[in-house]
């Protein structure tokens, strides 16, 4: 059977650019390797799906090319996003730093994308498996898919398969190892906000704090973002909203040449140490009790006892009160690791955007095969961002196909 358009993956990228193609007329097929489709979508967000954010721009962004975003966030927009959920009158919601969720079901989103498809007449194919794909150059046809349900041909190729976060969920190489056949550059895939490990000897030191969640502000040494959300010490390492976001930038670091750096965490965020310490300074009250002020109390007085602050304010030097105010307002660990995909919530890396179209998506060097969504090497922060990556990048090569 010949489509003018192919999409492999109909995940939330390849759902988008479907049905932006469908309705503009062309002939389009959706398949994917798996049975039921959208199922990052439905797990997404707790069920509810964060399925943008109210502020989107480059900047949320990471990638060997930090620019490359631009285009398909401009032409298909958070706001344009946001319109479609509205038009299909999905109830949703705002919560902290711009997360717009679902108020009732994640299944929303599928079922908004589902009757989107359908408007353009997409024709399905699950539990597809893609064996070969080969190019070809007649009647105006490019290329040509041998799959577990027959053959099929196509002028637009366009590669939605995702990265290899959540490999429960059916993640592959696919998308990867098909650029290398085309002779496309990929920049080495890494777990993406993920959690971070610690090395032995520092677990057995922090253990007295494992179970410990408190907010604070997290960077990684090097790079100027600053997250300040929660943070969790597990007894595996760092975990929690601030260090998924840190844990992007920790990863890029080993693109370039630079050694790696420890993540910093401040645990007074948006205060003085030095000063606020200078104000208890005559108090007969242990260091871990006034900082119980701010910080959960157990870890407060674990935290004092691991650097040694185990004294009355009064007692403290004029020396180990600085001290104690640079240890709060920079807390350095080094991670070991990461806890790989099965705990990433994306992936860091893919097909190299030098290589691609911002505008449409389209391989330079290979007309007619797109790429969109998480295989392409462009990984947004934690808060909806990934998800308008994949409507924007769909939007954009679902009107150049």
């Amino acid at each position: 059977m010949s489509f003018d358009v192919i999409i492999i993956g109909a995940g939330a990228a390849g759902m988008m650019c479907a049905a932006q193609a469908g309705q503009r007329g062309r002939r389009v097929l959706l398949l994917d390797h798996n049975d039921k489709i959208g199922e990052r979508i439905r797990i997404s967000g707790g069920g509810r799906c964060n399925f943008s954010n109210r502020d989107v721009g480059p900047e949320n962004y990471l990638s060997q090319n930090p620019h490359f975003s631009r285009s398909a966030l401009k032409q298909f927009s958070a706001r344009d996003f946001l319109a479609l959920v509205e038009r299909h009158r999905i109830r949703y919601h705002e919560r902290e730093h711009g997360q717009l969720f679902c108020d009732d079901s994640a299944q929303d989103i599928v079922a908004l994308l589902q009757r989107e498809c359908g408007q353009g007449n997409v024709q399905w194919a699950t539990g597809c498996g893609v064996e070969r794909i080969e190019r070809r150059e007649a009647d105006g046809l490019r290329f040509e898919l041998a799959t577990t349900q027959g053959r099929f041909r196509c002028t637009s190729l366009v590669i939605a398969t995702g990265g290899l976060a959540a490999p429960k969920l059916g993640a592959s190489p696919f998308g990867y190892k098909l650029a290398e056949q085309f002779g496309l550059p990929v920049v080495a895939p890494k777990p993406a906000l993920v959690p971070l490990a610690l090395a032995p000897e520092t677990l057995e030191r922090l253990q007295p704090l494992s179970g410990a969640s408190f907010e604070a502000e997290t960077r990684c040494l090097g790079s100027k973002p600053r997250f300040r959300e929660d943070v969790l010490l597990t007894h595996r390492g760092l975990s929690g909203p601030a260090i998924l976001q840190v844990s992007n930038y920790w990863q890029m670091q080993e693109y370039g040449s630079d050694k790696k750096q420890p993540i910093a965490i401040d645990l007074l965020p948006g205060i003085d140490a030095q000063t606020w310490l200078e104000t208890h300074r005559h108090s007969n009250a242990l260091l871990a009790n006034v900082l119980a002020e701010t910080l959960p109390r157990r870890f407060a007085q674990e935290w004092c006892s691991l650097f040694g602050f185990n004294k009355a304010m009064a007692q403290l030097t004029k020396r180990e009160l600085q001290a104690a105010a640079e240890a709060l307002k920079g807390w350095a660990l080094m991670p070991s690791g990461t806890l790989g995909y099965a705990k990433a919530e994306v992936t860091l890396g893919g097909i190299d955007t030098r290589a691609l179209s911002s505008k449409t998506m389209e391989a330079s060097a290979v007309p007619g095969l797109y790429f969109i969504g998480e295989v392409v090497d462009v990984t947004g922060w934690l808060g909806g961002y990934n998800f308008q990556w994949a409507w924007s990048s769909g939007w954009v090569a679902g009107h150049a196909v």
